[in-house]
């Protein structure tokens, strides 16, 4: 129930109905971090819909934000039904800000998330409650930044509440937060500490929600019809059968190693991938046996075709003898305004770069076969735990729900890592030479011991003097 007086002092109620007992739990909780759901079916929406209409009414002046993946979900599940529920008195709804403007001072304004770029939307933003809901639509990072728009002078206590089901890109930081209660802890800066008292889950399951079971009594049915793994996830709320991931042999414990000095006689290579919304590049050295490390990452979104150049080149340390640079294909699409292509751009600022196939599916299978056990029982590429981004990036892409073989691009954010990643493990590299092999001399004379013929003619076994151009 919530009461409302007007400046005319004609004083509203509002109910909104009767509550289950799991909804209850999560409009009474206090927790800084409040996630509701589990298995589909357990009356989130109506509860995010509920909580925010009824802090809305019941605190004069708080800012409330409602997010969702896209705007159409948003319309439907969020906009149209609170625009039915309100009283025309108490409230008055923007479309163009996407708002509703309450008479006591209060807002809820509705945003959905596009990546990387949503961030300088909201960016310096101020809210004291947020919602985001289906949580595991949103990566580990937007949950962190949306965490960072909990401010404010006011004194209105700072929330999120989250909901969400199994699957989808942030399968793996809701069910470590919520679900297997895994906190970070023993950090040597405090701030970057985890409070385990600031997170509470309340799982819910279609049995708790009696009003969808009375108006649509089939809906248990439909979703045991379901494949064995989204029956348990959807039906049953089990976090355990459902992660959607593409690379699911990926982990820290096999991939993951501490930063070393890397020889000088390793051949070094470069790949990236380049666009405005994200230029993501990442530095690889193959040792001996053929084992390749990704040393170094860097990304930044917004960078222009030289800028990013630059970019590469400044993150390049003095004395790094990069082999080739692996470039996507369309970096020698020319430019309307120009005529050059970005490839030529690159060049010109000293970063020749060399271009990679763009087969998505071979190229995502090829890293597979990178990250596959070889027969001494380690993989053929190790990652350097430095490179934190591209690490979280692999494990959370998921698989193509329309083609299984590949990598889904959305949420995009999550791609420009992983395709820097492809382009390397779909182009030719050679491995370190060994010592001996480094010193060997040619001679032209028959002795037994040096190279044949044939061999010299043709130029024996493909080596990194083969790949000498290319500079830093």
């Amino acid at each position: 129930m919530a009461r409302q007086t007007l400046s005319n002092k004609t004083e509203y109620e509002w109910n909104p109905g009767e509550a289950n007992p799991k909804q209850k739990k999560f409009f009474e909780s206090r927790k800084l971090y409040t996630g509701y759901g589990g298995a589909k079916g357990g009356g989130k929406t109506w509860a995010v819909r509920t909580k925010a209409l009824l802090g809305a009414y019941n605190y004069p002046g708080i800012r409330i934000l409602v997010m969702r993946k896209t705007y159409p979900e948003l319309q439907s599940n969020h906009i149209e039904p609170m625009l039915k529920m309100i009283q025309p008195e108490l409230a008055s709804y923007n479309g163009a800000l996407h708002s509703i403007y309450f008479e006591n001072g209060s807002l809820i304004h509705f945003g959905h998330w596009s990546g990387e770029n949503s961030e300088l939307e909201y960016n310096g933003q101020e809210y004291d409650w947020i919602f985001l809901d289906e949580a595991t639509q949103f990566t580990w990072r937007t949950f962190q930044f949306l965490g960072g728009l909990l401010r404010g002078v006011n004194e209105f206590p700072k929330r999120m509440y989250i909901t969400c089901n199994p699957g989808g890109v942030g399968h793996r930081w809701v069910k470590r937060l919520f679900i297997d209660k895994e906190y970070i802890t023993g950090r040597d800066n405090p701030e970057e500490n985890e409070d385990p008292n600031d997170y509470l889950f309340i799982p819910a399951t279609v049995e708790d929600n009696t009003a969808l079971l009375q108006s649509s009594p089939a809906y248990v049915r439909n979703l045991a019809q379901m494949p064995e793994n989204l029956r348990k996830a959807y039906r049953y709320g089990d976090w355990d059968s459902l992660g959607g991931n593409y690379f699911p042999e990926f982990s820290d414990a096999i991939h993951v190693v501490e930063p070393f000095k890397i020889p000088e006689n390793w051949p070094r290579y470069r790949a990236f991938d380049y666009g405005l919304d994200m230029f993501a590049c990442a530095w690889f050295a193959v040792d001996e046996s053929g084992r390749s490390y990704l040393y170094r990452e860097y990304s930044k979104p917004n960078l222009i075709v030289q800028e990013a150049a630059k970019a590469m080149l400044t993150h390049t340390l003095p004395g790094e003898n990069i082999q080739v640079t692996f470039a996507p294909p369309d970096m020698w699409n020319r430019q309307k305004d120009t005529g050059k292509t970005m490839a030529e751009i690159f060049m010109e600022c000293g970063v020749p770069i060399v271009k990679a196939d763009n087969n998505r599916v071979q190229g995502h299978m090829l890293m597979k076969e990178q990250f596959a056990k070889r027969q001494d029982g380690k993989p053929s590429m190790l990652v350097f735990r430095t490179c934190q981004q591209t690490i979280d990036d692999i494990k959370d892409i998921q698989a193509d729900e329309r083609n299984p073989n590949d990598c889904a691009r959305d949420p995009h954010e999550v791609t420009h890592r992983v395709d820097a990643v492809r382009y390397y493990c779909i182009s030719r590299v050679v491995p370190a030479e060994t010592a001996a092999e480094s010193a060997r001399t040619y001679y032209d004379d028959d002795d037994d011991d040096t190279e044949n013929y044939d061999d010299y003619m043709t130029g024996g076994v493909l080596t990194s003097s083969y790949l000498t151009y290319g500079g830093r």
